[in-house]
């Protein structure tokens, strides 16, 4: 079966609003308002620039993302990315080389959630 296609935002798009994607979103432009994508995957790619919060099955930051965020699975902030916000998920990477200013509330699949300040 075909690999599910990609909304893209491009590099020289600038975006204000509430944007809602049914299928994984890729941001290498520039979003400033909402992102969702509850059963996808939202990545802010290398030139990608969120002033958004973002709501998704998994959060993929390789660029900058201010704004909180919140993850059914996993927020994964990758080597030269940036997260400034209040980040809610059941998993979080934080790699060497990225930035994350905020507060993280893990929620475990029992139902339980655990808080952690960074």
């Amino acid at each position: 079966m075909p690999e599910e296609p990609v909304a893209f935002i491009g590099k020289a798009m600038l975006i204000k609003g509430h944007v809602v994607s049914r299928q994984d979103l890729y941001v290498d432009g520039e979003v400033e308002g909402t992102l969702e994508a509850t059963d996808c995957c939202i990545t802010i790619g290398p030139n990608g620039k969120a002033d958004a919060g973002a709501k998704a099955r998994e959060v993929d930051v390789r660029g900058t993302i201010t704004g909180n965020v919140e993850s059914a699975t996993r927020v994964s902030i990758r080597t030269g990315g940036s997260l400034i916000g209040d980040v809610k998920t059941a998993g979080i990477v934080i790699e060497d080389g990225a930035y994350f200013k905020g507060n993280i509330d893990i929620v475990n699949g029992r139902g339980g959630e655990t808080e952690a300040d960074v």
